[in-house]
Parts: C-alpha cells; structure tokens; sequence
C-alpha cells in the first residue's frame, strides 16, 4: 500500500487534476464536463445560450478566420460584435490584409485607417470568416472501416477514403464546408460544419505604433501596452449566404453577436475564451521534448532570427521596404521568438523530466499486466529510437532548406524541371520543346514583386555564413565543393556570385534565358549549381526522416490510447481533453496576477501610464502617436476609464490558450465581451506542452481600451455607434433615517 501511495502522490503531484483553467474543451462536450463548475465560479448563461445546433448562442458569434472559401484549420479568431456583423480581432490577425491594402501613398499600417461608412470599407483578399454550424463525433463512422488484420499504413489510407466520403456527404453540394479531425493522436474523429464567407472588408485599424507598440522586444512579455487590434466586416449576398466579393454584397446579419461591457474586470472575476486554438502538444513524450529543444528549435531560431535581423535593418529607414516586408517579418520573428522562449522554459519548468517520470510510472503500470505488455511494452522504446534518428538529419536537412528558400536560389528551383527534361536521354524533341515552351508561363515580374535587392542580398549572406560554419568541407556535397575551390574557398565570393551574377538574380536575365533556354548554360551558373547541391544534400537525409516521423506517428497514437487507459484505470476522476487542433475550443479560468520569480509580483492589469514610461519617440517599437500621448497625460479618457481614472490598456487571466487563439473573446460571465486574447506570457512558453497553472496566463487587451482607441483616438464614433455596449449602473447610496 505504501508503495501505491508513494505511485499517486507523484502522479497528481506531476500532473494533477485537471484545474478549472486548464484545457480547451469542445463546445458539445460543456454541459455534461464543465457547466457545473463554470457555474459555480461565476458563469450566468445557460448551456443551450452557449452552444446549440437549433438556436441562437454564443459559438454563433465566434468566427474562423482562413484563406479560401475551404480552410482546414484558422489562423486567428474574430468575434462578431454589431448586427452588422462588425468583426473584433488582434492587429497581428489583420497585419497581413493591412500590409498588403497598404501603399506608401496610403499607409493605412503606419498611420491606420477608419472607414466611415460600408462603402469606404476594404476588401481583404482571400481572408475568410468561418461559422460553426455543427459539430458531431464520426468516430464509429470512422473506425467501421478498418480491422485488425490492417497494418498502420492500410489504416490510415482507408481512414483518408471515409474521411473525404463523409465530409463529401455532409457540404450540401459545396455549400457548406465540412472538416473532420483526428483527436488524441486519431483515437477519436470529429466533425465540424461550418459556412465560410470570403467577402470580408477591413473597417478600422489603429496605426502599429498603437497595435503593435513594444514590437518583439515585448511580444509574450508582461506588462504589455499593446492595443492589439483590428476591425472588419463580414458581406453576404442578398440572401445572407456566402458569395465572392462584389459591390451588392451587403453586410451578414448574423445568429448571434456580443455585447460588450464597460464595467472592466477585478481579481477572481470569472473569464471564458472561444475560438481556435492551433496546436498544443500536451501529451509528447519526454523524447519528442528533448528533440525539439535540442535539435530542432534551435535551427529554426537561428535561422529566422538571422533573416529578421536584416529585415529590420532597412524597414527601420526605408517606408517602402517597411510596408514590403512587414507581414513577412511579423511571421518569421513571431516563430523564432516562440522557439526562443520554447528552449528556455522548457529546460527552465523542467518539463521533459516530469513527462518523463509520467513515462516511469505508465511503463509499470503496462508491466504489471500481459495483455498492456504486448499492446504498449514497445512504444516509448520506439519513440526514444525514432526521435534519436530525427536527430540525426536536423543539421542535413533543416540548414539547407532554410538557404535554399532565399532568393535567387529559390527561383533557380522553378528551372530544375526544363534542366532534367532537356538532359534527359529519355525525352523527345517534343518532350524538350514543350519543356522550354513552359518557361514562358513563368510570372518573373511576381518573382520579384515587393522585393529589396538589397534585403534579398543581405538575408542570403546572413543565411549562408550560417550553412558555412554548420558543416566541415568534406560534409558537403560534392558539386557544392568544387564551386567553393573556384572561389579559393571564400564564402562570401560566392554568395556575392550567387547574388549579383546568376541568371536568377535579376528579372531581365531571366527573361533574357527564357527566350533562349540553354541547360548548359545552367549548369555553369552558381546558384543553380547550389540549389542542386542543396537539394541532393537534403534528399540524403529524407528517407530516413520520413520513416521515422511515421513511426513517431504511429506511435503516438499508441501511447495517447494506452494513456487514456491508464488514467481512467488509476485516475478515473481525472477529466482528460484533446490537443488544440485549430477547432473550435472554450477555456474559463479567472483573471489573476502571478509571481514569475521570487520577490517578483506582477499585477492583473497595466495602465497607459505604461506607455509614457515605455515610450521613445522615434523608435522603432516604442515611438507612439503624439495624439495619444496627449490623451494619456491629459486622462482623456471618457467613460472608458475605471473608477480611479486610469485608462486600463491590458489584463491578465488565467484561462489555457494558444496560437490559433488570438483574437479570441474573452468574456465575463454574462456572455459580454470584456477583452480580446492576443498573448502568452514569457515565462510559461512551454505551456503547450505542459500547462503551468501557477505561472501560465493570457494577456488580452482590455475592451475599454479598445473603443477608447476607436473613438478618442480616431474619432470614429460611427462604429461605437454599433455596438451593444453595457455598463453597470452604481448601486444607490442609501441613508437609514433616525
């Protein structure tokens, strides 16, 4: 008995019970896991004003947001908040749309944009707004299609079929866009329905030096004093159904849309989070952990940081190149600060050894039984072998890549196809002919649209000194080494070559080639030869990469299905929810301050003090708007200030997102929007691997912040005109008469 004590006290003490503000758990699943302690920490709406498929609820108010009219997965969410179908979401979600309606005449990114009526409003191409129409578990459906004589190959093809025969079934001739996704590493299968819009117009962003203030030296850093968000619009044709963008679209008039509350938030006041949060890993093991932090996240860190070094350096003085390479830039430095964080926090909470001692006490508990044995005795042997060959091809296979995704190598790749037809001892004249024909269909005006030379030049040094001092001469493919003897073994010779010389690096030479294509010519030009070389360095390595993903894969999915046996064996009270797997998700927990190190306390909520205290005129990341400034030190606030005066730019809770999420709602427990979700905090970036319920939060922007920036800021009082606003009324002082 002591033994079995000792057995649990480590496991709750490692994992715990799932905790109020732990998880992100699917909407049809609330009522029966979650509603009654929602209940009880504050939450006033009922189950059905929540989530139902007949009537009107709250997921009708929360949006996907994609490319295309058939997203499998979103990038942010939005949130509906007019009957007009007005559409609340972060900066960074519209910063693509913003940068690409942006010009150096109409700098709508630097200097914002409000639209005054439906008809000044902006399309944003290609972004679409996605409604849950329905959610239901296929997973019967599913799994009637495979047996156990079928290895994991056979398996999976057959699942693929059925999964593209139900969602064929249920689109209703293309009208809605159904999408069934595996849950507990494909233990489980669901799926969603949902209608997609593509007419989506952008109504109003702040300029970045309010929506992006702090840049990355702030991103998931707290205290934040970002007003991270932007605002759009959703269209439908006459019929409020779906439809291409045209001027007769008018704006949706949705199922359901937020109001929004000015009453700002105390601590312990209850917060809930829909939307769709991207991907978590909670249930990787200890190898898969290891490997990432080892291996792989330290290339990808290097790597981008390297090239958003460079962007940085002429965004900071040239406009044009500013609104050229800002959504580029945004993505690249938001990963590699991710990953940076990853490495940290990860060894830092030491997460890999707590998986690691679950793993100990999963592996007794298979021993003890025969039949647990022979399912899962070899998964976790399986997964430290697979991973430890991951490892093995990172450096061969990730440094090349990256390199070779630069200009001009990467426009030498789209020539490798009229190269090997026009070589070939197998092709025809005809063949060769045809091949060359192609060549005119290439855009070389698009390869070079919104490119720097000078940018381009630079991130490609930057990238191959790096390739350079990654790998010993003799590790190099062969062809990549006679190159190098041309230039006595100079790098940066050749990577000057590369770029000012080659066919590829400029748009005439290209075309010049394409109307007399030469392979011989090819073959002497340098950056043909290296992206030949990067790529036979690259396919060295592929195989033995591709086996042991598969492998990881099937894996998993034994592990996660022998996990869920062991808990509901050991810990039948213990809640178990899926991964994010960018479908549509609820979290609750509270707002609350946190302790990052000792003798360190961080409050629940920052003010725009913050930003007279952060502000540097003319910097980069924390200039701002003078008038602003003149706002904040006047206390201009209006009635979006709390109850001592202050203007509240951000707060805290401690509700379980990811990326995926930003632009969420968070609301309080009458449904009304309070906030919006747009971060994490620096000191619990391992949290997607393993929740860390004393330092974990969500940073979001206050929703008083936000309307004080639409209307005092920029005056544009058409739009809070919109809006559902509430605010409480202060309870009568009464005076009891002698």
């Amino acid at each position: 008995m002591k033994k079995l004590s000792v057995f649990f006290a480590i496991i709750f003490g490692m994992m715990g019970l799932v905790r109020a503000d732990e998880g992100m758990w699917l909407p049809m699943f609330v009522e029966r896991l979650n509603y009654v302690d929602m209940q009880k920490m504050g939450l006033q709406l009922t189950p059905e004003e929540l989530y139902s498929i007949n009537n009107s609820s709250l997921k009708d108010a929360i949006v996907g947001l994609s490319y295309g009219a058939h997203p499998r997965g979103f990038f942010c969410t939005g949130e509906i908040v007019s009957t007009n179908s007005l559409l609340f979401t972060n900066h960074h979600c519209g910063y693509s749309s913003i940068a690409a309606l942006s010009t150096v005449e109409h700098d709508y990114l630097n200097e914002g944009f409000a639209a005054k009526s439906f008809e000044e409003e902006l399309h944003a191409e290609n972004v679409s707004a996605s409604f849950l129409v329905r959610m239901e578990d296929v997973t019967a459906e599913i799994f009637s299609v495979i047996d156990g004589d079928m290895d994991y190959a056979a398996k999976q093809k057959a699942i693929k079929a059925k999964i593209k025969e139900l969602e064929e079934e249920a689109s209703e001739d293309g009208k809605l866009n159904p999408v069934i996704k595996g849950f507990f590493e494909d233990n489980e299968y669901y799926m969603f329905v949902y209608k997609t819009y593509t007419d989506v117009r952008l109504v109003f962003t702040a300029p970045q030096s309010i929506g992006k203030f702090g840049g990355d030296t702030d991103n998931w850093m707290w205290p934040r004093h970002t007003g991270d968000f932007s605002v759009f619009r959703v269209y439908a044709d006459e019929n409020g159904e779906p439809a291409e963008f045209a001027e007769t679209n008018k704006p949706l008039t949705p199922k359901h849309h937020l109001p929004i509350s000015l009453d700002g938030v105390q601590p312990d006041d209850f917060t809930m989070i829909w939307g769709f949060p991207g991907s978590t890993e909670r249930y990787m093991s200890s190898y898969g952990i290891n490997y990432n932090v080892d291996s792989f996240y330290p290339i990808v860190y290097e790597v981008f940081k390297a090239e958003t070094d460079v962007m940085d350096e002429y965004m900071k003085i040239d406009k044009a190149v500013n609104i050229a390479y800002a959504d580029n830039k945004a993505g690249l430095a938001n990963t590699w600060k991710n990953f940076e964080g990853q490495i940290k926090m990860l060894r830092k909470n030491k997460v890999a050894e707590r998986k690691a001692e679950l793993e100990n006490q999963f592996t007794e508990w298979v021993n003890a039984n025969e039949d647990r044995k022979a399912e899962y005795g070899e998964v976790l042997e399986t997964l430290e072998a697979m991973y430890a060959q991951l490892a093995t091809t990172s450096r061969t296979l990730f440094y090349p890549n990256f390199l070779g995704q630069l200009n001009p190598l990467t426009r030498a790749y789209d020539f490798v196809e009229f190269y090997q037809v026009s070589t070939s001892k197998e092709s025809s004249k005809e063949d060769k002919k045809a091949a060359a024909e192609g060549l005119k269909e290439i855009n070389v005006d698009e390869m070079f649209k919104d490119l720097d030379a000078r940018v381009e030049k630079d991130m490609f040094l930057a990238v191959i000194n790096i390739y350079s001092n990654k790998f010993a001469t003799e590790e190099l493919p062969e062809s990549v080494q006679k190159l190098l003897k041309q230039y006595k073994g100079d790098w940066t010779a050749l990577a000057n070559d590369i770029t000012d010389n080659s066919i590829f690096s400029t748009p005439e030479s290209i075309k010049a080639f394409i109307e007399k294509p030469n392979a011989k010519k090819l073959e002497k030009d340098p950056a043909f030869i290296m992206i030949g070389a990067l790529r036979e360095q690259i396919y060295s390595v592929v195989p033995v990469y591709q086996m042991a993903n598969s492998a990881i894969t099937e894996a998993n999915h034994s592990f996660v299905k022998g996990l869920r046996e062991f808990y509901a064996e050991t810990q039948p009270e213990k809640v178990l929810y899926p991964d994010a797997n960018s479908t549509m998700r609820m979290s609750y927990g509270s707002v609350k301050d946190y302790q990052p190190a000792d003798a360190i306390s961080y409050d629940y909520v920052c003010t725009a003090n913050g930003i007279l205290e952060k502000y540097i005129p003319g910097d980069f990341e924390f200039d701002a708007p003078k008038r602003l400034l003149e706002l904040i030190e006047t206390k201009d606030f209006g009635q979006y200030a709390n109850d001592y005066g202050e203007l509240i730019v951000c707060f805290l809770s401690t509700n379980d997102i990811t990326g995926g999420n930003s632009g969420s709602p968070i609301m309080n427990g009458n449904g009304e929007l309070i906030g919006l979700a747009f971060d994490g905090n620096w000191e619990a970036m391992s949290g997607d691997v393993n929740f860390e319920p004393t330092l974990q939060r969500t940073i979001n922007v206050d929703i008083r912040y936000v309307l004080f920036i639409i209307d005092k800021f920029a005056g544009a009082t058409n739009l809070i005109d919109e809006l559902d606003i509430h605010k409480s009324m202060p309870e009568p002082v009464r005076v009891e008469e002698e």
